[in-house]
């Protein structure tokens, strides 16, 4: 798995943690953020397929 390096305000840090622990949703930040990113990929690809802009596999 690659690693990579984001800059994130403290804002959106602070929500997001409040997702993240014992009494959250995810295990950790990493969990977290790799969620949201398929969940975003999942989206774009809808959006995509319903604009006609995705190719066949």
């Amino acid at each position: 798995m690659s690693k990579i390096s984001v800059e994130v305000p403290d804002e959106l840090l602070d929500d997001l943690d409040g997702h993240v622990g014992e009494d959250g949703k995810f295990v950790n930040r990493s969990e977290a953020i790799r969620a949201s990113v398929r969940k975003m990929l999942d989206v774009l690809d809808e959006i995509d397929e319903r604009h006609g802009r995705l190719e066949d596999d």
